[in-house]
């Protein structure tokens, strides 16, 4: 997996802003994304991240970077519990809503709606989306509810994020030394 990839779709973990982030990942044999995640996961690991497959399917990846310690915290909020208990997972146990949430994946019908919540994305939106109720209009990394103006700063930190990890990448900064240590 090039190191441009995870840095346009994850800058936001890496710098330890968000909880995780999600990407597709075109790979030729589950053999090569197995070898990739395990470099991955040796590099990321000492910096409090980890990296795992979601589903492949046809030569595709669904890749979940994620920070445990940050995912066990946003699973046990109070109405992101409520949300993931109706729909049968075990908030306390990330690991064990890591892997329902896989098999919610792996069924062909409809994208598991509460996901956001393993993104760190705010659960009133995730509920407010559950419940089909009118977004706003700002158009960011998820659809907003609540909290218009502050997801509207978030968003454009997110963005400066990127760009900031973007430039740095290619002018040569070590990609290592750019990851955020939050243990």
């Amino acid at each position: 997996m090039p190191e441009e990839l995870v840095v346009r779709h994850a800058s936001p973990t890496l710098a330890g802003m968000k909880t995780a982030n999600m990407f597709s990942y075109s790979v030729e044999s589950p053999e090569k994304l197995k070898s990739d995640l395990r470099k991955w996961n040796k590099l990321l690991r000492k910096k409090g991240i980890r990296v795992i497959p979601l589903r492949y399917k046809e030569q595709k990846a669904l890749i979940y970077i994620y920070r445990p310690n940050m995912l066990s915290c946003d699973l046990r909020g109070d109405l992101a519990e409520l949300i993931l208990r109706e729909k049968g997972y075990a908030p306390e146990n990330p690991n064990l809503s890591i892997k329902k949430l896989i098999k919610e994946l792996e069924n062909e019908g409809e994208f598991p709606h509460e996901i956001g919540l393993f993104l760190g994305y705010d659960p009133e939106d995730v509920n407010g989306y559950l419940e089909n109720k009118e977004p706003s209009d700002l158009k960011g990394y998820w659809k907003v509810y609540v909290n218009e103006e502050e997801k509207r700063k978030l968003f454009s930190k997110y963005k400066k994020c990127t760009k900031v990890y973007s430039d740095r990448l290619k002018n040569g900064k070590d990609f290592e030394r750019m990851i955020v240590s939050k243990i």
